[in-house]
């Protein structure tokens, strides 16, 4: 097996004093369909997980700075209408924002008359669907970012068996050519995985402290509101 690589290394170096040595490009495209169906497949499941997450991210992040655009005026004038008795003017004042906080307030509006631990805790039930909804399909992102990883490893393994299959029946005889596709499996499946791992935990996060400011913001007001109707006539 030594003298057989002997042999090869200078073969090469023979090859390059003959001729001027070439120097070698390799592509994405060309890197991921060297690895072989295995590795092509779990590219492609990666490449679908990017996908889904960027969309999802895209999707909440809109979603969210909608949510929290709201009019700095508005508890002013919310306290403003029940102060004078004008219920009903502070309802539709809520249903004409249509935001989290808006309706938010106006479940606690709706409230008005009862005591005033009844208007706490339907506010608060109200804020724990307006979170659910801003967190819908966010914890994909945490579970695409913790299966990337583990699927880009899963090709490693893959590859690595198959680099080790094929050097068992290689017959005594090392081939570089006859490995490349085991080992640019496991390479690029690692590199992929990794990608989608770290761009989906980075979305994850960026999402969850712009939800963290509009439940802040939902807190607030509600406590404004609380207040308000604490406060003696």
């Amino acid at each position: 097996m030594l003298n057989t690589l002997l042999q090869n290394a200078q073969q090469g170096v023979e090859a390059i004093q003959d001729g001027e040595p070439v120097e070698k490009t390799l592509s994405i495209i060309e890197l991921i369909s060297s690895g072989g169906v295995a590795g092509q497949v779990i590219i492609a499941v990666l490449f679908l997980m990017l996908v889904l997450a960027t969309y999802i991210y895209f999707e909440r992040l809109f979603a969210i700075k909608a949510a929290s655009k709201v009019d700095s005026n508005f508890m002013n004038q919310i306290k403003d209408h029940v102060s004078h008795g004008k219920i009903d003017s502070a309802q539709i004042l809520c249903a004409q924002v249509n935001s989290p906080v808006s309706r938010l307030i106006g479940k606690g509006i709706s409230r008005i008359g009862k005591p005033l631990a009844d208007i706490n805790t339907a506010l608060e039930n109200a804020g724990r669907l307006e979170i659910y909804g801003l967190e819908k399909n966010v914890s994909m992102l945490a579970t695409i970012s913790g299966a990337g990883p583990m699927i880009g490893f899963l090709g490693t393994v893959i590859g690595m068996i198959l680099a080790i299959f094929e050097l068992a029946n290689a017959g005594g005889t090392i081939q570089m050519d006859v490995l490349a596709s085991g080992l640019y499996t496991a390479m690029t499946t690692t590199v992929a995985g990794l990608i989608v791992g770290i761009v989906a935990f980075m979305a994850y996060n960026h999402l969850v402290v712009k939800t963290d400011k509009v439940v802040y913001q939902m807190e607030a007001n509600s406590l404004e509101f609380l207040d308000h109707l604490n406060e003696p006539s």
